[in-house]
């Protein structure tokens, strides 16, 4: 059914209302009243359906998501601190305290699923027209973008072959379980004791006696294999229940080293191993992200997930293309480093890669070397946002979690920029005092103050 309002007791007479409690100059009540909250109902209305039990309201759970993603919190964490905090309660549109969860965490993630990625693309939208009304951003600043990709990690555990054969082997042995179907042996003591041998001869260093090892642990996954198929043969029924899994141990099985796009996790086989170069961690898995953000101050207006393990060169378009779609304009200069040589990018935008000397003009020059600047925007989404680590399943979870960090990075600098004005302005009340540390900040975020 379609979402209902915040049922906040307006009849209740012997209670206070927030407003009436809380800070009215607090950012995170001058940010309620600056979002445009009736947005979301007609962007998301479309998902719901006319009938059926009500749905909760859509600005409570845009709220929530918000809070998430500028808190770097879980589901769960979220609600907890939804309960105690009576600023976020206002924020997500309750008139009286709250002493009641308003949610349970798992409705926050059927709610994502909902929506997916196409509509979570309005809350990144809304925080970028927030920040050009705040001022956090200027209009002008959206026709120069800063363009880059970074990892997002998955959530699973370092990868070997030793735990993914005996990965498979337990979950092909709990599923026949669970369907009643008898295995001749289901080798899971044996498998577990050759993965713990396995894994202490690669730790001595006795790598002949690992391979002994695998090999074992891949006949023991070959035989489990085999017999669940034979199992289910003629059973339509239990054959569809167990395709999946069966296409994912059979590509495991026919695996070699150097093959590509092997599976590094049953659970998320959709992640790819991409290679950093560093020598603190070489390899990551994970999916790869292109991050657009203005030139200037460090908003962002893209954050597009990819499938497999792209070119940098070959993720420009479709991440420009999302920055064009989120912030209305048409940048006219794009600024990207030397890994873009050879992009797919056919816009009207010049791309400006890094280290070029000619044709450059003063202006292009200075923004041209702000362009690492978009570093340190990535470090924040990873640091004090979530992108350091998703825990969301299949490509639409990266997509999901790449656009809310994105949103929660530029509420953090609205914010920011909110709480730095109102200490301005309690500087200003106070003429004999010399220049504060708020308008100094106010500068660096490219805003004049009187």
């Amino acid at each position: 059914m379609l979402p209902a309002r915040p049922s906040s007791g307006k009849s209740d007479l012997f209670r206070e209302r927030l407003d009436a409690i809380i800070n009215p100059r607090h950012p995170l009540v001058r940010l309620s009243a600056l979002m445009e909250w009736s947005r979301f109902d007609e962007a998301f209305g479309g998902f719901y359906r006319p009938v059926g039990r009500p749905a909760k309201p859509t600005r409570l759970m845009v709220g929530l998501h918000y809070l998430k993603h500028v808190h770097d919190l879980s589901d769960e964490e979220t609600v907890e601190r939804w309960v105690e905090n009576a600023y976020w309660q206002f924020f997500c549109g309750f008139e009286f305290f709250q002493h009641e969860p308003p949610i349970d965490a798992s409705t926050m993630t059927r709610w994502r699923k909902r929506i997916g990625p196409e509509g979570l693309e309005e809350m990144l939208k809304a925080s970028v027209d927030v920040a050009l009304e705040t001022g956090t951003a200027k209009p002008g600043s959206l026709e120069r973008i800063t363009v880059d990709t970074t990892v997002q990690p998955k959530a699973i555990a370092h990868p070997t072959d030793s735990r993914l054969y005996l990965k498979a082997i337990q979950i092909l042995v709990r599923q026949a379980k669970r369907y009643g179907i008898e295995l001749r042996q289901s080798h899971t003591r044996l498998a577990k004791a050759a993965a713990v041998r396995a894994g202490r001869y690669a730790h001595a260093r006795q790598f002949r006696r690992m391979r002994r090892e695998l090999k074992r642990l891949r006949t023991y996954l070959g035989r489990v294999f085999r017999d669940v198929g034979r199992k289910i043969a003629g059973n339509a029924e239990l054959e569809a229940r167990f395709a999946r899994l069966l296409g994912l141990v059979e590509r495991l099985l026919a695996q070699k080293p150097k093959d590509r796009n092997k599976i590094y996790s049953l659970h998320a086989p959709e992640v790819v191993c991409i290679a950093k170069g560093k020598a603190r961690n070489p390899y990551e898995f994970s999916c790869k992200v292109g991050i657009a953000a203005t030139n200037r101050e460090g908003l962002v207006l893209a954050a597009k997930a990819f499938e497999g393990n792209p070119y940098d060169g070959h993720t420009l378009a479709a991440t420009v293309d999302q920055a064009v779609e989120i912030g209305g304009v048409d940048p006219d200069r794009i600024y990207v480093d030397k890994g873009y040589r050879g992009h797919d990018y056919a816009g009207s935008g010049s791309v400006m890669i890094a280290g070029r000397k000619r044709g450059l003009t003063a202006t292009m020059r200075r923004e041209l070397k702000r362009r690492s600047a978009i570093e340190a925007t990535i470090g924040h989404m990873k640091t004090d946002g979530r992108l350091d680590r998703n825990f969301l399943l299949g490509h639409a979870g990266d997509a999901i979690n790449a656009l809310l960090v994105a949103a929660g990075q530029n509420l953090r600098l609205i914010l920011t920029v909110l709480a730095l004005w109102f200490a301005w302005c309690l500087q200003a009340l106070q003429p004999t005092t010399a220049k504060s540390d708020a308008s100094t900040r106010l500068h660096g975020f490219g805003i004049s103050t009187p």
